[in-house]
């Protein structure tokens, strides 16, 4: 392991692990591939255990000394951080591009959605609360840090998912180590990087490694919190990993998230917005509507504007001026992707929209979007999560039974209701077993509020007080009258 300089501007050239303030290298390096060209993005460290023990030895020293910064000074280092990414955005968001694969406008946004989010946490309001104050007693609830957290990030919103994860964290007062997916690890690589220059050494780390690199953060004992995003499967062995230590775990896993649309809609309004809203980032976002339940009146209608609004996106290489639609973004999610439509095919369910068979615009892994026109309840477009550029559609006629289908899944994660009567859908949002339900929209999120995932969706909260809180302890304070 070797010790770089660090330069006064970053270079998005060579990638380094970051720990204890300092960029460092490995012996043993990998590279992911570019999903649009399949042409190699450069090497990246493979981090040993040694790397691991480093960072977190690194990480509980500088968590003591942190916790001692008051609230505010916590915030304010995040708020200049928040800067510092800005003033880099563009950059971060061509790399991002050509790791990720989104289209560059996309990128873009994810940058300035992360840029939003820490100045949103930063704006928060104290996390210690009084309960009681009356004849001088005072009951305090405080919130003192855990230590040491650790952020596991997946590979669809690289930028936007660490982002999530390290500013909380941060602002609670612990000390952070994140490690990238081993698809996208570059721009992780370089937000820790630029970290330096905001937080003390120690307080934001980055690991990049290769399938064995979880495991060995997960399971060590130095560690107190690990908050995970992926899948439902990884999730259960992250859970069980931390169990042999009792860390705390934040868990945000899979959605099949439904769309209910009523008949009372303005069909083309609505169909531009699910379309956009279960195809950004060619469907490979936890909360994209993955089922579209349209009632009877209006479902020719309105899956014929979805098929004008679906056929409108070009698919391309990412960093095309013309591209909507970027890849899959690796090999493994391209296959099980084309598994899924092998399945319909095979099973002779009609398409509205697409083709059964990979895009042949490039070399890349792409997809065409497709709509599958009202399949059966039980086939595996409907079940499972595509996170893929493809989507069914699905007639109803009966709420009671609309509402049945729509939580009729294993997964939790969101939900929407289209509707001019507004005071129905509230009263159907209640129903909808979901972490978040939304109405006439999709997929807003705000830092000052919670978002986490019912049932097999997950397990706690990001974002907003509840969020920063899920880095800390409860600590009742009990102060007698003098």
């Amino acid at each position: 392991m070797t010790t770089l300089d660090i330069s006064n501007e970053l270079s998005f050239v060579e990638f380094s692990n970051v720990i204890n303030g300092k960029l460092q290298n490995t012996t043993v390096t990998r590279h992911s591939l570019n999903p649009s060209t399949l042409e190699k993005n450069p090497p990246v460290p493979v981090s040993k255990q040694e790397d691991v023990e480093d960072a977190v030895q690194a990480a509980k020293a500088a968590a003591e000394s942190w916790a001692t910064v008051p609230y505010k000074q916590r915030q304010e280092a995040v708020a200049r951080f928040a800067d510092g990414l800005e003033s880099l955005k563009d950059r971060f968001a061509i790399m991002l591009t050509r790791e990720q694969g989104k289209p560059l406008q996309v990128a873009k946004a994810e940058l300035d959605i992360s840029v939003r989010f820490l100045r949103g946490y930063a704006q928060l309001s104290e996390v210690d609360v009084v309960i009681e104050e009356n004849n001088g007693r005072r009951v305090i609830s405080r919130y003192p840090p855990l230590g040491v957290a650790v952020g596991i990030v997946p590979w669809n919103f690289p930028v936007y998912q660490a982002i999530a994860k390290l500013g909380p964290a941060i602002i609670a007062g612990n000390a952070f180590i994140l490690k990238p997916s081993p698809f996208t690890p570059y721009c992780n690589l370089k937000l820790a990087e630029l970290g330096i220059d905001y937080f003390p050494p120690g307080i934001f780390q980055a690991l990049s490694g290769d399938d064995d690199l979880g495991p060995r953060l997960t399971i060590h004992p130095g560690v107190d919190k690990v908050s995970f995003t992926g899948s439902e499967a990884n999730g259960k062995r992250v859970m069980m990993s931390c169990a042999t230590t009792l860390k705390r775990v934040t868990l945000e896993l899979g959605g099949n998230d439904p769309a209910i649309v009523y008949g009372d809609v303005d069909v083309k309004t609505v169909a531009r917005k699910l379309a956009r809203s279960a195809l950004l980032n060619s469907g490979q976002v936890c909360i994209a509507i993955k089922r579209i339940y349209i009632h009877e009146s209006i479902y020719d209608d309105l899956l014929k504007e979805l098929v004008i609004e679906v056929n409108k996106l070009t698919v391309g290489d990412g960093l095309g001026h013309s591209t909507a639609l970027g890849p899959v973004q690796n090999k493994l999610q391209f296959e099980k992707v084309k598994g899924l439509l092998a399945d319909i095919e095979s099973r002779k369910l009609h398409l509205a929209a697409g083709s059964t068979q990979p895009s042949m615009v490039g070399k890349g892994y792409f997809i065409t979007p497709t709509i599958v026109d009202d399949p059966p309840e039980d086939s595996r477009i409907v079940v499972e999560e595509p996170f893929g550029p493809v989507f069914p559609v699905l007639k109803w006629n009966d709420e009671e039974e609309v509402i049945r289908r729509a939580n009729d899944s294993p997964m939790g994660l969101g939900a929407s209701i289209w509707t001019s009567d507004i005071q129905r859908a509230e009263q159907i949002a209640t129903k909808l077993k979901a972490g978040a339900v939304w109405i006439n929209t999709h997929h807003e999120l705000q830092p000052n509020t919670p978002f986490g995932g019912h049932k097999q969706s997950g397990l706690g909260v990001e974002h907003g007080l509840e969020g920063i809180r899920s880095y800390c302890n409860t600590q009742v304070v009990y102060v007698p009258s003098a």
